[in-house]
C-alpha cells in the first residue's frame, strides 16, 4: 500500500467520524465545528485526486463563507437550554 493509498484512507475516515460528530452533537456550535473539519477533510480528499479547484473552492465557499455565517447565528441567538426544558417531564406523558 503506498502512501497515498493510506492519507485516503485517513482522510476518509475522518470524514466519517467527523460526519457522525455533527449530528451525534448535542452542542450546535460544536456541531459547526465538526462540520467544518469534514469540509476541510474532504478538500483533502479532493487534493489527493488532483482536482486542486474543487477543493479550494470546497474550502473557500463551506467553509468560508457559509460556516462563518452559521457559527454567528447560533452565537447570536443565545438559547437558553434549562428554561425550554422547564416543562418537559410533565409533557411526556401526552407524547
Amino acid at each position: 500500500m503506498s502512501i497515498n493509498d493510506f492519507l485516503f484512507f485517513v482522510f476518509a475516515g475522518m470524514v466519517i467520524v467527523s460526519a457522525l460528530g455533527v449530528v451525534t452533537s448535542k452542542n450546535p456550535v460544536h456541531s459547526a465545528l465538526f462540520l467544518v473539519l469534514t469540509f476541510f477533510c474532504s478538500s483533502a480528499v479532493w487534493l489527493m485526486l488532483e482536482a486542486e479547484f474543487l477543493a479550494i473552492t470546497l474550502v473557500l465557499v463551506y467553509v468560508g463563507a457559509v460556516m462563518v455565517l452559521f457559527l454567528f447565528v447560533v452565537m447570536m441567538l443565545d438559547i437558553n437550554v434549562a428554561k425550554m426544558r422547564e416543562g418537559f417531564v410533565s409533557y411526556l406523558p401526552v407524547g
